[in-house]
């Protein structure tokens, strides 16, 4: 008979609850099971524990092997617990000491010979693990998620290399942290869209408060050229967003792309994505593309094309930045603080309004094409802008370019420091009081306003981001308050505003 105790941590969206790993050998005819409410990945994992005990040259007990997975009412998936359950059967049948293991969590996949194979989910694990004052035992395949967090770590490649340090013959090196450094930026530039003055003035206020932006206009006009040069100019992420959104790729199992560390993603699906997979869904349930763009920009091109359920379900997570999914066993939280962008043209056809192009779209298709997008998620918009057909000298190879990426986001920058220092969040996020606090108003823009709301029909959210989107303008220019040109320039990027009415 024989005890062993060991702990890990079980992936439940971007959360890592602790489970204790309890194997017991008891007399009677040789079994093995599994308890806890393991799914097949892990009840699979006796047949890979046995296979890797005996390829490794030790003892498999012939006795009774119980597994428990504490706690027993929270689901277990993968097979991360391999490792764990292999260590705890040699230590409770005498074969290894794992004193030194009391206050290490412990994962990884087991291959029949031996060998350690990674597993999703180590980065939030860490993590967890650092914040509880463990240390981490994990495969070399994992290294580089362990490396980026403060945790003491070790790295091993096979269980063999994991029993020689256990024994004092080969010590396992602690794995030195190592976050890469900002690279130099690849996005592409500003300058390259020509003309488009409007749509670029209103592209650097929505980065400059984080608020989303739609662009109506002909095909051809460079919608998606300013759309994809938004990460451009936002500032680069903090250290802490900056493992928030890796983490995400660490759940889907994805290699880190350190190349990009600290910028923001930016992901753009096709308008035949499903729901599940922009907000994120499947048995797991896994993250979507909403979570993967967390921190960062989340483009929607042909904004009309896609199915309407699917835009209805972003409106919450846009609210509230985050999504949850629920399933009959359980319930996974993700992030999705995202900055929407989105692109559409005018009516089906794409040209009406267009001098250059010639409109065949009636008024019935136009509502129908404009009515795939609904009023309540029109609402969490705040800045809707028409771009035009740019005039025809800008065009010439000669003509003087635009300002570059650079220029626009030090500008950007100064806004976002000087929203971090009065708010503590950037002004698109500013919830409730906090818009009355941080945005008062005038009486001059107050009479402004009221005359907006009565003229274009606007929604008390819309009224709210209008106020917001001011405050930005405001901050743009340096300007401690909010003036009535102020709240002008947000009226007037809220193009479908004025069409409804």
């Amino acid at each position: 008979m024989g005890l062993a105790i060991l702990k890990s941590r079980a992936q439940l969206g971007t959360d890592a609850p602790p489970v204790t790993i309890e194997v017991f050998l008891s007399g009677g005819l040789p079994s093995f099971s599994i308890v806890g409410m393991p799914e097949t990945a892990v009840r699979e994992s006796k047949d890979r524990v046995r296979g890797a005990i005996l390829s490794s040259q030790f003892d498999f007990p012939q006795s009774r092997i119980t597994v428990s997975l504490a706690p027993a009412d929270m689901p277990k998936t993968g097979g991360r617990f391999d490792l764990a359950i292999a260590l705890g059967i040699l230590a409770a049948g005498k074969q290894i000491p794992v004193e030194s293991l009391q206050d290490t969590e412990i994962y990884g996949e087991l291959a029949l010979s031996g060998d350690i194979r990674g597993v999703p989910g180590i980065l939030p694990a860490a993590l967890k693990a650092a914040a509880a004052g463990c240390s981490i035992l994990v495969p070399s395949a994992n290294k580089t998620e362990a490396a980026l967090t403060a945790v003491e770590a070790r790295v091993a490649s096979n269980l063999l290399e994991v029993t020689a340090h256990l024994h004092g013959a080969c010590q396992l090196p602690p794995l030195l942290q190592a976050r890469p450094e900002i690279a130099a930026s690849d996005e592409p530039d500003l300058c390259e869209v020509k003309g488009q003055k409007h749509a670029k003035r209103g592209l650097e206020i929505a980065a400059a408060g984080g608020h989303n932006i739609l662009f109506v206009g002909p095909p051809g006009t460079g919608k998606s050229m300013l759309a994809r040069r938004l990460a451009g100019i936002l500032p680069a992420m903090s250290e802490g967003e900056a493992l928030q959104t890796a983490a995400i790729d660490s759940v889907l199992g994805l290699p880190l792309n350190l190349e990009r560390w600290r910028k923001r993603p930016f992901r753009s699906p096709h308008h035949t994505a499903s729901a599940p997979a922009i907000v994120g869904g499947g048995p797991g349930p896994h993250p979507g593309e909403i979570s993967r763009a967390h921190n960062g920009v989340l483009f929607l091109d042909e904004l009309p094309e896609f199915n309407r359920n699917v835009l209805e379900v972003l409106r919450e997570p846009l609210e509230t930045c985050s999504i949850t999914i629920s399933r009959a066993l359980r319930q996974a939280e993700f992030p999705a603080d995202v900055q929407l962008v989105c692109a559409m043209n005018p009516c089906p056809c794409g040209y009406l309004g267009d001098k250059a192009g010639d409109c065949s779209c009636s008024a019935d298709r136009v509502t129908r094409y404009r009515g795939k997008i609904s009023g309540p998620l029109l609402d969490r918009i705040d800045l809707q802008i028409e771009v035009g057909r740019p005039p025809k000298e800008v065009l010439r190879a000669n003509a003087a370019p635009g300002e570059s990426s650079a220029d626009v986001a030090e500008r950007v920058l100064r806004a976002r420091q000087i929203q971090s220092q009065r708010n503590g969040v950037c002004n698109a996020r500013l919830e409730g009081k906090m818009t009355e606090r941080y945005c008062p108003l005038t009486p001059g823009c107050l009479a402004l306003l009221e005359e907006a709301v009565d003229q274009f029909n606007l929604s008390a959210r819309a009224y709210q981001r209008v106020l917001r989107v001011s405050r930005t303008i405001a901050d743009l220019q340096g300007a401690p308050d909010i003036t009535p040109p102020h709240i002008a320039e947000a009226l007037s990027l809220r193009t479908l505003d004025k069409k409804k009415s």
